[in-house]
């Protein structure tokens, strides 16, 4: 059993780590300066959020591959441990794979995060933003939303241990 166990990880490793390029690049149809899409999912505690719940405050829309993977680990525990500096600025962060409720809630409480994950299991919001790849999960990117819901930057492949310094860099400018 826990041979099997870790050859499913590495797999799933494996995936997140090697995925080329050409294979993940997303078909992000939204730019800068449009109106992100509302919509509505269920977060990582059962509660129904919608992105217009936050209007007034800036949101960091993070799309992630899958939970428990490497990459999406160093990308969720850098924001954890740059939480401090996201409150600072009155930023939500919002983040969104096709992982289930379960899983969601499983890995906020295993790594001590402090933002919500939300669920998209029929991928249907990673298709209005475009960022649902050919491998059958999310690509790894990012919309900075401001407080009137007008999209203010968007990070494409975006680069797991990178991603905080890069969020609270864009939020600086």
């Amino acid at each position: 059993m826990n041979i099997l166990l870790a050859g499913l990880f590495f797999a799933l490793s494996v995936n997140d780590v090697n995925m080329t390029e050409a294979d993940a690049t997303p078909a992000i149809t939204i730019k800068e300066g449009d109106i992100a899409p509302d919509f509505e999912l269920m977060a990582d505690d059962g509660r129904q959020v919608k992105l217009s719940d936050y209007r007034g405050k800036t949101v960091a829309l993070y799309f992630y591959p899958m939970d428990n993977t490497p990459g999406c680990t160093t990308e969720a525990i850098n924001i954890r441990d740059a939480w401090q500096e996201f409150v600072k600025r009155d930023v939500v962060v919002l983040g969104v794979s096709s992982d289930d409720v379960t899983s969601h809630k499983a890995f906020k409480e295993c790594y001590a995060l402090p933002f919500t994950l939300l669920s998209d299991p029929e991928h249907i919001v990673c298709d209005q933003y475009g960022t649902w790849g050919m491998d059958s999960k999310a690509t790894r990117s990012t919309f900075l939303v401001d407080g009137s819901g007008r999209v203010l930057k968007i990070w494409a492949l975006v680069d797991p241990a990178a991603h905080a310094k890069w969020l609270l860099e864009q939020l600086d400018k």
